[in-house]
This record gives structure tokens, sequence and C-alpha cells, in this order.
């Protein structure tokens, strides 16, 4: 017996994000050049969060209007945070690191046809038609022996 998929609202967001992507980005070049482009924006938002915070430590070590205890207060939180991020950063260099790597992969229209072939098949448009009768008979079948019971 497989297990079944969690079924909370993050897991299930990420199941229909997953399958969005997949379905929107079949082919292997699509699939690198879209990691790609996603390890770069989060390394660009990081590093822009990392200036304006080292900003901010440095207005708050000018500036004397805060008490001696928010200042400290803001000054280590940020400072934590700020460590905490160039880790994150650090990390992200390496996978940039593998990613030129899995670039350095090529392959034929006829293995990209494939792509999109298992594409199809393991994240299929759910706003396709025979998909949406398809659900909709699911739905309806009775699967559970109380259905059964209550519908007789």
């Amino acid at each position: 017996m497989t297990e079944e998929p969690c079924q909370c609202s993050d897991c299930q967001r990420f199941y229909r994000e997953h399958d969005r992507l997949i379905r929107e980005f079949p082919t292997l070049k699509e699939q690198q050049e879209l990691n790609w482009a996603s390890l770069q924006s989060f390394r660009t938002l990081c590093g822009k969060v990392s200036e304006e915070l080292q900003k901010k430590i440095t207005e708050l070590e000018t500036d004397n209007k805060d008490s001696e205890i928010n200042n400290h207060v803001n000054h280590s939180q940020i400072t934590e945070a700020l460590s905490e991020i160039e880790n994150i950063n650090a990390y992200l260099y390496s996978i940039e690191a593998l990613m030129e790597r899995i670039f350095e992969v090529k392959v034929s229209e006829q293995i990209e046809s494939k792509f999109r072939e298992v594409a199809g098949e393991i994240a299929p448009d759910p706003l396709n038609i025979d998909r949406l009768i398809l659900n909709r008979l699911f739905h309806q079948a009775s699967d559970k022996p109380d259905k059964e019971t209550n519908s007789n």
C-alpha cells in the first residue's frame, strides 16, 4: 500500500506549484533556465536585504536617539538575521557552482520530446476537459463503505 500524499494546505500548494512548473517548463532546457533564474533571483533578494540590514546597523550605531536597551535589542536582532542571510548566500553560491555543471548537459530534440511527454503524464493540465471529466467521475464514485450504504 502506498503512502497517501499529505493533504495540509502547505503541501497542497506545493503539489500544485510543482505540477504547474512541470507543465509550463516541460523540457530539460526550460527546467535548467527556470532553476537558474530562481537561484539568481534568490541571491539578488538576499543580497539586497543584506545591504539594507547593513545600513540599518550603521544607523543604529550612529543614532543616539534610541535608548541603549532598544538600540542593543535591534542591533542584536539585525546582526543575527544578517548572519543567517550570509549563510544562505554562501549556500546559494555553492548551489550556483553545481548549477553550472547542470547547464553543461545538452540533449537532442528527441530527448526533449520525451521530457514533454513525461511532463504531461506526471503533471497533467488540471483544466484539461478530459481531466475535469475524470475528476468529476472520481468524486461521484462511491469508494467508501458508508457512501454505498447511504445511497441504497
